[in-house]
């Protein structure tokens, strides 16, 4: 099995397809790298696209400490897997738990990012809320260690903003949480308890965020209620960004609309590959009443 190594010696699990300009595919917390398969078969027809398991999430490794799976842990490891791969830019392709790193990439690192297409972004950042939040990723953390993740998998399927991929896909949304009930409880729990539990919200980065020059692509579901505000706060503020709404849409947007989410993606880097992606333009801004 191929695995890229990351800067604790940490061994991340990856596959590729195709060839052409790159593109890195970040999985969401109930998710690993075999749900980006709809993307793998769509975007490798014309780009070299990469989707790898992030630690915890076998195949990949599964420290057993949780001072490891801190966000910076996260996005560095995206970049240890092109390092490995000896890719020096990519396109980034995040959804939620991926969104936010592809993020951090952008704000840490934006000479590795060709774009950032930023799908199911922020869930967790309402600051009014956002102890209670902390809170309850730490025990959901101690739901995993206690029951499983069979177990927690049955919970998990019926949240808000998973009920939209239910009605419109039974099937899919099946397979989608069969494989979640196989997840590494012991990962799961690490990876709810510090990078879901303890990342900083991002209205806490606005002025980091205002200076981000990558292209970005936001993409949110419109029954996505908690990460609504969060798209809308990215789209304000990032310079360069784009957002589109999913009608009738959760959370896992690559999976629920895959025809629709490829469409919009193929059409986003196209338009970065071509230079038509500016930062916006002032003149379009509504000039403040004074």
């Amino acid at each position: 099995m191929p695995h890229a190594i990351a800067k604790d010696d940490v061994r991340l699990y990856f596959e590729e397809a195709g060839s052409g300009t790159p593109i890195i595919f970040l999985h969401e917390f109930a998710a690993d790298h075999t749900n980006w398969e709809p993307q793998m078969r769509y975007f490798s027809r014309g780009h070299r696209c990469i989707a790898y398991s992030a630690r915890g999430y076998p195949p990949s490794d599964v420290p057993q400490s949780a001072d490891v799976y801190t966000y910076d842990y996260f996005y560095t490891d995206a970049l240890a897997v092109l390092d490995h791969l000896g890719i020096e830019r990519a396109h980034f392709i995040g959804l939620s738990m991926g969104s936010y790193s592809s993020l951090q990439v952008a704000l840490n690192a934006p000479a590795r990012a060709l774009s950032m297409t930023l799908a199911a972004v922020g869930a967790g950042s309402d600051l009014e809320n956002l102890d209670a939040f902390r809170a309850q990723c730490v025990a959901n953390a101690e739901q995993y260690e206690a029951i499983g993740s069979v177990e927690v998998a049955k919970v998990t399927r019926e949240a808000p903003s998973r009920i939209p991929f239910l009605l419109k896909d039974p099937r899919g949304h099946a397979d989608f949480y069969a494989a979640l009930a196989r997840h590494d409880a012991k990962g799961s729990a690490n990876t709810m308890r510090s990078f879901q539990g303890k990342r900083p919200s991002i209205y806490t980065m606005t002025d980091a965020i205002r200076r981000v020059p990558t292209p970005a692509l936001i993409l949110c579901g419109d029954e996505d209620d908690n990460c609504i505000g969060p798209s809308l706060f990215l789209k304000k503020h990032l310079p360069a960004a784009g957002l589109s709404f999913f009608p009738k849409s959760g959370h896992v947007l690559n999976l629920e609309e895959p025809a629709l989410f490829n469409e919009m993606v193929e059409r986003f880097i196209a338009l970065v590959e071509a230079g038509r992606w500016p930062v916006r333009d002032p003149r379009s801004l509504v000039a403040a009443v004074v």
